[in-house]
């Protein structure tokens, strides 16, 4: 499995973030999955 490397204040940001027993896997996955969407919405906005 890979490795990352977080700073200290990003793992905290993502404490904040997670929640009950979420993983940190489940966490950025839902975050990656915003992103794009809202990537996506923009680029459709677009036309």
């Amino acid at each position: 499995m890979p490795t990352v490397e977080l700073e200290e204040e990003t793992v905290e940001r993502l404490d904040r973030l997670r929640v009950e027993d979420e993983s940190y896997d489940e966490l950025v996955t839902e975050l990656i999955n915003i992103y794009e969407a809202s990537e996506y919405t923009m680029f459709r906005a677009g036309d």
